[in-house]
């Protein structure tokens, strides 16, 4: 293992989604991770499986956690760790014998990590959601969708994977980086509402200073200025236009044939609607790709709407390398690229439980317990 978390060790109970997220962008970064999953997930007839984008750079365990043994396994486990994370309900890994208390109790340097939608506390906490509803809930959906049409679904990029786990990450980092001076671990409540709220925090505060109103498609950065926006080209695909500075404008006016000079001022609203049409008439006489030779490469502040598909293959990433195998998968590699210590794309468990036996070896379990635990389907 390489990477700027290398000697840190983490265990992980089996979650969905989010949680997963959090201790992939550790593990691409060094981190040891070991993932305690269900020992009903583990199949009867093991065979290695391909690997898998989600399972990558942690190994896993199989552990029946509803046996006080099973628990007794874990917090072993979790005696030998720097950070343990958990995504289930407030209350649910107290009542199986988990919790932080219980687990720092035995352990006080670790970092103990609770990913939830809704917090620990608050009137939501107990009930269930999903992304969507985390991001509704912020005010972020409402202020997302068509001038005159309803708000619009998200990707759950901002509710699971920016809000949840790539914050739960975050904090486990300044956590690790506060124990080394206190020699104390901490609790961390992540709560993916509060992790959409930071990244709207930019957008509140537009709305205090007038510059972001509730009227969807009609603010800045939303669809209702021509100058940040994306408009359909002759062959029904799309582009990206986002020249926010003047001289940035200009030079884009200029690019498709317009007289910047002739243009009402960028940022009088009341002209948007009407340039917005003269613009979008413009790039609807030429193909993505003609206007992709006329503005990409240059101050225009131009893009293609590409899909995931089109990505892959871009002259951009392609060349900085950013994908594993663009020709493959769309695996990516660890990001933010570091120069001295960079993050690596590590294997994923051959399959579920796969890697029981040695882990328990290498944290003091004796060939007769591990022998003994499996006899009692304690572990897999």
């Amino acid at each position: 293992m390489s990477g700027p978390l290398k000697g840190v060790r983490v265990l992980e109970l089996a979650g969905l989604g989010a949680l997963p997220f959090a201790s992939l962008k550790l593990a691409d970064m060094g981190a040891e991770v070991i993932r305690v999953d269900r020992l009903a997930e583990v199949p009867e007839s093991p065979e290695p499986q391909s690997h898998n984008f989600w399972e990558r750079g942690r190994r896993s365990v199989g552990v029946d956690l509803k046996s006080p043994r099973g628990v007794e396994v874990v917090l072993r486990l979790a005696d030998r760790c720097d950070v343990f994370l958990e995504s289930f309900r407030p209350g649910v890994v107290e009542r199986l014998g988990v919790g932080p208390d219980v687990v720092r109790g035995r352990n006080p340097k670790v970092v103990y990590g609770r990913l939830t939608g809704w917090g620990q506390t608050g009137r939501l906490a107990p009930y269930a959601g999903h992304s969507l509803n985390y991001e509704s809930l912020t005010g972020v959906v409402r202020s997302i969708g068509p001038r005159g049409g309803p708000p619009v679904p998200l990707l759950n990029l901002l509710g699971d994977f920016a809000g949840g786990g790539l914050q739960l990450a975050y904090g486990v980092v300044c956590a690790l980086l506060e124990a080394r001076s206190s020699g104390r671990g901490q609790v961390i409540d992540c709560a993916m509402t509060d992790g959409v709220l930071s990244l709207a925090a930019p957008f509140y505060a537009m709305h205090e200073m007038g510059m972001h109103t509730d009227a969807l498609g009609e603010n800045l950065f939303d669809g209702g200025a021509p100058f940040y926006n994306v408009y359909e080209t002759k062959d029904g695909k799309y582009v990206s236009v986002a020249p926010v500075e003047g001289h940035f404008w200009a030079l884009f006016l200029e690019k498709i044939g317009l007289d910047p000079a002739a243009q009402p001022d960028q940022y009088d609203q009341s002209q948007w609607p009407g340039m917005r049409d003269k613009v979008a008439g413009i790039l609807k006489q030429r193909t993505r790709d003609e206007w992709c030779e006329i503005l990409e490469g240059t101050d225009a502040c131009f893009a293609p709407v590409l899909t995931y598909s089109e990505a892959r293959r871009h002259e951009h990433h392609v060349e900085r390398g950013v994908f594993v195998d663009p020709g493959a998968s769309p695996e990516l590699v660890p990001t933010p690229l570091l120069s001295r210590t960079p993050g690596e794309v590590r294997p994923s468990p051959a399959w579920i439980g796969a890697d029981t036996d040695v882990v328990l070896e290498e944290s003091g379990f004796g060939p007769d317990e591990r022998r003994e635990l499996r006899d009692a389907q304690v572990i897999a």
